[in-house]
């Protein structure tokens, strides 16, 4: 950082809480597609994608227009949830262009601005319709930071910040971490045994890849055993869509892999098309039995994130994004593959789309190997974040209209940064 960049306001004035910016430690001013710059001129090529808030880059020129476009016109920017133009567009062109084509059939609830309302309101409804307070969730995976989201992630920090119990929740393995348990079995265990000590769940929610959790996918034949799991036990089930949602996984919805329809969806990220915030509750219509202002919030439906929701689905239809991911991940599993060989006893690769992880945990199961390849990348130009058990994993997340010069620039980049931190 140079001697001009002022960082002193944020240190002196704000809370010791901010995170990111310990990272990626320069002020950025100006953003653009798939780059990054700071005070200072420098460029940085972005593989951070906002955590999965900016799947169609930054400020782009579509979705900048529509946005534009509304505010001279000066239209309605704050309604909480009664009919505007803008909701009445969004929600026939998802039901029209999103919902209908895959043959998907869900009531659209607009919770809170975040991922983490999105989950509390799929959580409450749960817990209403069926009658019953326990829910399963998979170890390793995140869903928030509010009181019932945090209760189903199970990272040990995170948990620590609640402050107090947090119940209601049965922790699953997830698939990956013992090859040798066949969770679906053990999870019908659960519910059979009469001395399992086990209370019936509500749900089961679940990531389809556990993203912070260490980048990890789960296998569609697994998905279709917990589909026909909860249908066998009278079970809902939820996928939490908000960070591999919105085609990142090369299906606008991540579960269309595994052909299994979900009874609650959580969208938001990237649904807000330009980094705005917006969340969605996808409901099957049978169980949508809210009362009115049961489960609200001041700012749910922002009229500006509905606009540029609407303008981000229509760059994902008509860039034939879904499409491109898939392609693109051809790509991106080739260069994976060539940083595994580096030290192939000590280095993992794994993901699917424009998800992945490389995985340091055998170097270090406390993060320093990953910290210094995330360092050495920031200082060449490219910026990654670490998740995962200890942070030993580096996620790859750019956003889904780079250009194949640009991926590939940045995969390199990547790749020089770990062969100098394991040299």
């Amino acid at each position: 950082m140079s001697a001009k960049q002022n960082t002193r306001p944020f240190e002196e004035y704000e809370s010791e809480v901010r995170s990111y910016c310990r990272n990626f430690p320069t002020v950025f001013t100006t953003a653009k597609g798939s780059f990054l710059y700071d005070e200072d001129g420098k460029k940085y090529l972005d593989f951070f994608c906002g955590a999965g808030g900016l799947n169609y880059g930054h400020n782009n020129d579509y979705i900048k227009e529509k946005l534009l476009a509304y505010l001279q016109s000066d239209g309605v920017m704050h309604a909480l949830d009664m009919y505007t133009a803008p909701k009445r567009e969004f929600l026939e062109f998802y039901e029209e262009k999103i919902l209908k084509p895959r043959g998907l059939n869900y009531k659209i609830q607009f919770p809170g601005p975040t991922g983490t309302n999105a989950v509390e309101a799929a959580l409450k409804l749960a817990r209403k319709v069926k009658k019953r307070q326990n829910v399963f969730a998979m170890m390793g995976g995140f869903h928030g930071m509010t009181l019932g989201s945090i209760a189903l992630t199970t990272d040990a920090a995170s948990r620590a910040g609640a402050g107090v119990a947090l119940q209601n929740v049965t922790h699953i393995p997830a698939p990956y971490m013992f090859p040798e348990l066949n969770t679906l079995k053990y999870m019908e265990t659960l519910l059979t045994d009469d001395h399992s000590g086990v209370d019936k769940p509500a749900a089961i929610i679940l990531e389809t890849v556990q993203a912070d959790g260490g980048i990890n996918p789960f296998d569609a034949e697994w998905l279709k055993g917990v589909r026909a799991l909860c249908d066998k036990h009278d079970i809902l089930m939820i996928v939490d869509d908000i960070q591999v949602g919105c085609a990142r996984t090369g299906w606008f919805f991540s579960f269309e892999r595994a052909g299994i329809v979900p009874d609650i969806v959580t969208q938001s990220k990237s649904i807000g098309g330009y980094g705005m915030p917006f969340a969605l509750v996808l409901i099957k219509p049978e169980l949508d039995i809210w009362e009115p202002g049961e489960h609200n919030g001041t700012f749910r439906g922002y009229q500006l994130s509905m606009v540029a929701a609407k303008a981000g689905l229509e760059v994902m239809l008509n860039e034939h994004v879904e499409e491109k991911v898939r392609r693109q991940e051809k790509l991106i599993a080739k260069e994976m593959e060539e940083i595994r060989a580096l030290a192939p006893e000590k280095i993992k690769t794994r993901g699917m789309g424009f998800v992945w992880g490389v995985d340091f945990w055998r170097y270090d199961t406390q993060g320093a190997m990953s910290k210094k390849v995330q360092n050495l990348a920031f200082a060449n130009g490219l910026i990654v974040e670490r998740v995962g058990r200890g942070n030993t994993v580096i996620k790859v997340m750019p956003d889904l209209l780079i250009s194949d010069e640009d991926l590939l620039h940045g995969l390199t980049l990547l790749k020089d940064a770990v062969k100098e931190a394991i040299s």
